[in-house]
């Protein structure tokens, strides 16, 4: 998949999981990684500027494979941009799936836009 998509659209991803339930920076890889292949290694400098920005706080948890583990959790300012990037995304992704899919009528001939 593209990167620039990826980039474009981990935030998001991001946000919607810890809405869903606080996690580790593995555990979010995990998950995001079932459906769009992304790198360990991008997920930690997100988080830590999103942390910076007051959409997450941090917070360490006991685990019984190891050391502590730090985990993110959504504040009340990343909820709000959860849900102001999801609004933008539907918007986005309408245009673009009535791009490709006329493209695709058009291609099969049955319809043209004239």
């Amino acid at each position: 998949m593209n990167t620039q998509f990826k980039k474009g659209v981990l935030e998001l991803c991001v946000l919607v999981l810890l809405d869903r339930k606080d996690c580790y920076g593995y555990e979010m890889v995990d998950e995001i990684s079932k459906n769009i292949s992304i790198s360990e290694g991008t997920i930690y400098p997100l988080l830590k500027r999103l942390k910076k920005e007051g959409f997450l706080n941090s917070y360490l948890k006991e685990s019984q494979d190891g050391p502590p583990r730090k985990y993110y959790k959504l504040t009340g300012l990343g909820r709000e941009k959860k849900e102001q990037l999801v609004a933008e995304w539907r918007k986005f992704s309408v245009g673009v799936n009535n791009l490709l899919c006329c493209e695709i009528i058009d291609n099969l001939g049955d319809f043209k836009d004239e």
